[in-house]
């Protein structure tokens, strides 16, 4: 919960608020982007919501942030209603989880809702009124984890919907160690005709991205829209494993087609194939260049 004592005093001044806890995530500022902005390296509400459309994306914002450093000064009477708009619709059946957790330091999380089951994909946090929603939607089949940072809360999720886990072996440590499907070598692997899992070496050594209908790409930390470079583009400064690698599994990737890049940290990206296609050619250019 957000305190109003520790307001931070870059906030314009009304209901909505940031703390001085926030960790410079980046969620609000894209889920709400005209309410909130950065400044001095923290998010801080730029302007109060005018209108019930910015009011909801601010209230989203405020329920997904990883360390509630989001705060209203009066109690919103309407925080029930906005529980129940998650996960948000991204297009078709993909939805956005919301409800970030600070121990994958506010990575996003996806939901894919299909007839033979379910995909969640990275783990949100495991909060009541998401789990119910999830419930009322078919529940969840197939945790697929990208790699071995946004796992966060993969085991109580497991344990209330028994759904098996996906991770690469490579990726698997103390705390992911029964995950049910463990992953090996650098071949795709094709969970169903719709969705595959193409190994990413690079950010970790195990990282993997998901593939859906050559649509829809869920990238972990592997790629994401860089709103600083106005590109796609990789995070040497954040790259774990081997910036070489990641060059050569950005390659690979290169050859698949689709349309969405959604990522777990970073911002998504939406074109037609062949404007992808170009934007993962500059991505490669810059990455050689680091």
């Amino acid at each position: 919960m957000a305190h109003l004592d520790l307001r931070r005093p870059q906030n314009t001044n009304g209901d909505f608020y940031v703390d001085t806890t926030c960790i410079d995530c980046d969620t609000c500022r894209w889920m709400s982007p005209e309410v909130f902005s950065r400044v001095d390296e923290q998010s801080a509400v730029d302007h109060q919501p005018n209108n019930a459309a910015e009011r909801l994306t601010a209230l989203q914002a405020l329920l997904a942030c990883p360390t509630s450093s989001i705060g209203t000064v009066e109690k919103p009477k309407d925080i029930k209603n906005t529980q129940e708009t998650f996960p948000i619709l991204v297009a078709e059946n993909v939805y956005h989880c919301g409800y970030h957790s600070e121990k994958s330091y506010g990575a996003a999380s996806y939901y894919i809702q299909l007839s033979e089951g379910n995909i969640l994909v990275d783990s949100p946090r495991f909060t009541p009124p998401l789990v119910k929603q999830l419930e009322e939607m078919g529940g969840i089949r197939y945790m697929y984890l990208t790699h071995q940072d946004d796992v966060a809360d993969h085991q109580k999720y497991a344990e209330h919907f028994q759904c098996e886990r996906i991770l690469h072996a490579d990726d698997i440590s103390g705390s992911t160690r029964n995950v049910e499907i463990q992953l090996t070598g650098v071949d795709p692997f094709a969970l169903t005709s719709d969705l595959l899992i193409i190994p990413v070496p690079g950010h970790t050594k195990g990282h993997t991205v998901l593939l859906y209908k050559n649509k829809f790409l869920f990238t972990g930390d592997h790629l994401a829209w860089s709103e600083s470079r106005q590109q796609l583009a990789a995070f040497r400064d954040h790259c774990w494993y081997s910036w070489s690698e990641q060059i050569k599994s950005m390659r690979n990737l290169a050859n698949y087609t689709f349309e969405w890049v959604l990522p777990g940290h970073g911002r998504r990206f939406h074109a037609d194939a062949e404007t992808m296609g170009q934007q993962m050619q500059k991505c490669i250019t810059l990455m050689e260049s680091l």
